[in-house]
């Protein structure tokens, strides 16, 4: 006839089961925190590559309006200067008359 347990050796193997449960579970948390520790690595990675591709096309668009701007200032003021030698040219004859008037009149 088998031997009932004792109530202490009844609590004892629960303690083990326990214990593998824990250890089980334990062994489960570690592999699960090191996935989400290779995922937001690699979460990071990305953002901060996404980050830099976004300000390098910020960079180059602001260059090229800031290019833009600079070739429209150069177009305007050759456009300035061309009609200011066309206006000098025009009165060059008159300036010349009237110097050579003024020096002769002396």
């Amino acid at each position: 006839m088998a031997t009932e347990k004792s109530l202490l050796q009844k609590i004892r193997e629960k303690e083990l089961e326990m214990s593998v449960k824990i250890d089980e579970a334990r062994r489960e948390a570690d592999q699960n925190l090191a996935l989400a520790k290779q995922d937001a690595t690699t979460i990071l990675k990305k953002s901060e590559e996404e980050g830099k591709k976004i300000a390098e096309e910020f960079v180059k668009r602001e260059m090229d309006k800031i290019q833009n701007d600079a070739n429209l200032v150069r177009t305007k003021s050759r456009e300035e200067v061309r009609i200011v030698r066309e206006s000098g040219e025009k009165n060059l004859q008159h300036a010349v008359e009237r110097i050579v008037t003024i020096v002769l009149a002396e």
